[in-house]
This record gives structure tokens, C-alpha cells and sequence, in this order.
């Protein structure tokens, strides 16, 4: 009678790591480096700045920055407040006209070669170069949101319009023979296609419009309650209130990485169970 069989041993001698230990290394990795890197360059900033006694009017240190940022925290968190607002209707707009359009273009296509090319057109235009006509004939607030979905609206149109038409060719076949509707075919299987590079057009069009929503901020030049964090920027500059102008900088900064980390978190729970992209890599 044989004796059950062992798995072999490792010629040295030692257990090869769990995968599960690995990528929990892995992925610590990937957090500690980028903080690492930005300790680094605070830390060289601050040693510039110290050296070089550099007064703060024309390079603020960041602890400069920092203090400014709490003193003036009531102001900043206000304009905060109205420059979200701004994006967060830009984007909606964006969104919705964006894959609205889409799916027309993907139910007729004399509609996308009549209309697809006036979308480049907007798309490649500087939006600086159309917020000043856009404050001509439109109320300030109305024309800083149209900048920030003109911004945003071309890349989920051009990334729906691309899913759509990405559909594996023998599924619509099956489709079709097996007699589906336009209609329960752009449902089971376009729109599930589409669905990751909806996903995609949408992070892109999140910071997209905020930066749409700073620009018009910038040509309308309100001032008052209702400014928002660009105008807060030119303000400081015309002032030469240095610090007061990184630190607005910094909470735009803080904002489109919180509004890309939100829609890249959403696209993860949504296509984390059943697309390659969101799934953990084995090997």
C-alpha cells in the first residue's frame, strides 16, 4: 500500500508567499510611494524657501501656505462650495446630453454624420476663447455652467458613441437571429458593452469640468459672496496675497483629485464583479 503522496518541497528549502500577502505588499506599496514623494517635495520647498530667504509675496513656504489656508478657511470653503456647485451641474449636464446624444447616434447614423463633427468642432475650440461671448449673452451663473459641460460633454459623447459601436460582431448576429428589437438589443447587450467606457468618459468629463467651471469663473470676474475659487485666485494675485492664492490653489487641486478618486471608486463597484478591467489579477 503507497503512502499518501506530499507536495514536493522547495529545493532551498522555503514556502513560497501567498498571493493574498503579495498583493496586500502591493498595494501598501502603491499608497506609501506617491506620500513618500510628496513629503519629499514639501520638504524640499521648505528647505528653498529657507535658504534662499525667499519672502512670501513671491514664494510662500508651506507652512505659509498652511496657515493662510486656516485663517482664511470661512472665505475658501465658501468659494469651495460655489465652484463644486458649478462643476457638479456641468458635469450632470455633460453627462446626460452626452450619452443621451450617444444613443441617438447609435439608432441613426445619418444623425452622427449631421451632428457628430459640430461636436469636434466645440470640443476643439478653447473654452477661454467662448466664456467671454457666453457672459455677452447669457446670465453669469447660466454661462459658467454651459463652459463647464461644453468641457465635459465631448468625451462621454465620443466614449459612449465608441462602446456602442463596439459590440461584438457574432453576439449582434445572435441578436438578430434570434429576432430581438433595436430596443432589447441596445439594452442587454449595447449598453452592457458600453458600460466601461461610459465609466471612462465620465472620470474624464468629472475634472474636465472643473476646470470648464475655473476658466468661465476667471472671464466672468464676480466678486462678492457668490465667487468661487478662481476669482479667489485672481483676487490674491492682484493683491499679491501669494499665500492666500497657493492655498486656493490647493483646495482646486484637492478637489478634482476627490471628484476623479468618487467616479473612479463608482466605476469600480460597478464593474468590479464581471469586467477585466476591475478584476484582480491572479498571476
Amino acid at each position: 500500500m503507497s503512502s499518501p503522496r506530499t507536495p514536493p518541497a522547495s529545493t532551498t528549502g522555503q514556502v513560497a508567499p501567498d498571493r493574498s500577502t503579495v498583493s496586500g505588499s502591493l498595494g501598501l506599496v502603491r499608497i506609501l510611494l506617491p506620500i513618500v514623494v510628496l513629503a519629499a517635495g514639501i520638504a524640499a520647498w521648505s528647505l528653498v524657501v529657507r535658504i534662499n530667504d525667499i519672502p512670501p509675496y513671491v514664494l510662500p513656504g508651506p507652512q505659509a501656505v498652511f496657515e493662510t489656508l486656516l485663517r482664511d478657511w470661512p472665505i475658501l470653503s465658501q468659494s469651495l462650495v460655489t465652484t463644486l456647485l458649478t462643476t457638479l451641474e456641468g458635469f450632470v449636464a455633460a453627462a446626460v446630453g452626452g450619452i443621451l446624444l450617444a444613443l441617438l447616434f447609435n439608432q441613426s447614423k445619418w444623425l452622427e454624420y449631421s451632428l457628430f463633427p459640430y461636436a469636434v468642432i466645440l470640443q476643439v475650440t478653447p473654452v477661454i476663447a467662448i466664456a467671454p461671448l457666453l457672459l455677452i449673452y447669457l446670465p453669469q451663473h447660466t454661462a459658467v455652467i454651459v463652459c463647464a459641460w461644453i468641457v465635459g460633454f465631448f468625451p462621454v459623447l465620443s466614449n459612449t458613441t465608441l462602446g456602442l459601436n463596439s459590440v461584438d460582431r457574432n453576439l449582434a448576429g445572435l441578436f438578430q437571429l434570434y429576432g430581438a428589437s433595436r430596443l432589447q438589443t441596445l439594452r442587454y447587450l449595447k449598453l452592457p458593452a458600453a458600460l466601461p467606457f461610459i465609466l471612462g468618459g465620465l472620470r474624464i468629463a468629472g475634472g474636465l469640468s472643473l476646470i470648464g467651471a475655473v476658466v468661465a469663473e476667471i472671464a466672468a470676474g464676480s466678486a462678492g459672496a457668490g465667487s468661487g475659487l478662481a476669482y479667489r485666485i485672481a483676487e490674491s494675485g492682484y493683491r499679491l496675497n501669494i499665500p492666500r492664492m497657493f492655498a486656493a490653489l490647493l483646495l482646486l487641486s484637492a478637489a478634482g483629485i476627490v471628484i476623479y478618486g468618487l467616479l473612479a471608486l463608482v466605476s469600480h463597484l460597478i464593474l468590479r464583479r464581471w469586467h477585466e478591467s476591475a478584476l484582480r489579477k491572479e498571476n
